[in-house]
């Protein structure tokens, strides 16, 4: 009976085992080879812990290599993005819940097949309309491709969260005289926080990763991304291995301490939204 519980065991743990190494692995390589020079990176025999580690790399391309204006310039377009998105999302998904109108089921149907669309399909349509209005090269082009590509899922995931709210609380306040508007802001926003912290920490997630529109749509070095400081540091003939990695580093710090210290927000918004009321 104990060798078949054991056995049990190990076939539960094995494959979670498996999965980690898989996951943790290149994060653990990406931040060895950022302690490295460039000498012991691409030396022989490799070195799974580096003989004289050193935050070279990090100073380098944090003071030298420009990534603190690129790591501020996410920030701010992600941060100026998220705001937009939450608070549209919030009434889409209030509208498509408390309301009835005709073509309701038509509109919930646009915004599910926007999810097939391919952003390459729509690169240079918004290219000709943002050199249109002279937004080509400014934080705002990516801030709107930013609000139009991410509305639509954060709409419906924000809907799913509304429904679990009973509207029977909304009518309950306005029977005592608040405006629908009031029982949204006094009943419905506080029951929200859940799911308000599900979709802005998503939302930034992809936003914080955005590179295809950052790439052709920004021309100034001083207003590039994260993700575009990466994608520079790989030359036409040389590769800055320690620098990459240091990078590559600093880019995922914002998103894996967010998720870090919002798990638990994000695992009870996912669980309200994935249940309607």
């Amino acid at each position: 009976m104990k060798e078949k519980k054991r056995d049990i065991i190990f076939l539960r743990w094995l494959p979670l085992l498996l999965i980690n190494v898989y996951v943790v692995f290149p994060i653990y390589w990406s931040f060895i080879t950022s302690l490295k020079s460039e000498a012991d990176i691409v030396s022989t025999p490799i070195q799974y812990i580096p003989r004289s580690p050193s935050l070279n790399n990090f100073a380098n391309v944090w003071v030298h290599a420009g990534f603190s204006q690129y790591f501020a310039n996410s920030l701010q377009i992600s941060i100026v993005s998220v705001s937009i998105i939450v608070v549209l999302s919030i009434m889409v998904g209030y509208a498509l819940t408390r309301y009835k109108f005709k073509g309701k089921k038509l509109f919930m149907g646009f915004l599910l097949a926007s999810q097939f669309i391919p952003a390459a399909v729509l690169l240079v349509p918004l290219f000709n309309i943002f050199q249109g209005v002279g937004l080509v090269g400014t934080k705002t082009a990516i801030v709107l491709v930013n609000i139009t590509f991410h509305i639509p899922f954060n709409a419906i995931l924000m809907k799913g969260f509304i429904e679990g709210i009973p509207f029977e609380l909304e009518e309950a306040a306005m029977v005592d005289g608040c405006s629908r508007f009031k029982g949204v802001v006094k009943i419905v926003l506080p029951m929200l926080v859940p799911g308000i912290i599900t979709v802005a920490a998503f939302a930034f997630i992809a936003c914080w990763n955005e590179f295809l529109f950052s790439l052709m749509f920004l021309n100034d070095p001083a207003k590039y991304t994260v993700p575009i400081g990466l994608k520079m540091m790989q030359g036409e003939f040389s590769v800055q291995y320690g620098a990459m990695a240091s990078g590559a580093i600093i880019a995922m710090s914002i998103p894996v301490c967010l998720f870090a210290y919002l798990q638990k927000y994000l695992v009870t918004g996912l669980s309200a939204g994935g249940v309607k009321g």
